[in-house]
């Protein structure tokens, strides 16, 4: 199932499969999540996904599945 990636605040949009790891979609995007230990425990690549409280960090997160549409807030972080 394809869902449409939206990327704030650069405002790129792309296709996506569900499961599909969300550094590779970005990358594929040309939208730049900044990364540290590739393993989640930096917390360097956080992201806000629309409709949610808590924030993931995307080189541990797929594309979930349920959804046709994905919004994706990076945030600026200037110590990474």
């Amino acid at each position: 199932m394809s869902v449409s990636i939206h990327f704030l605040p650069d405002g790129v949009t792309v296709d996506a499969e569900v499961g599909e790891p969300l550094l590779a979609v970005a990358d594929r995007a040309g939208v730049s999540i900044p990364t540290g230990c590739l393993m989640g425990s930096c917390h360097a690549c956080e992201v806000e996904l629309e409709g949610q409280t808590d924030p993931i960090c995307a080189c541990i997160s797929a594309v979930p599945p349920g959804q046709q549409t994905l919004v994706i807030n990076l945030y600026v972080d200037p110590t990474w």
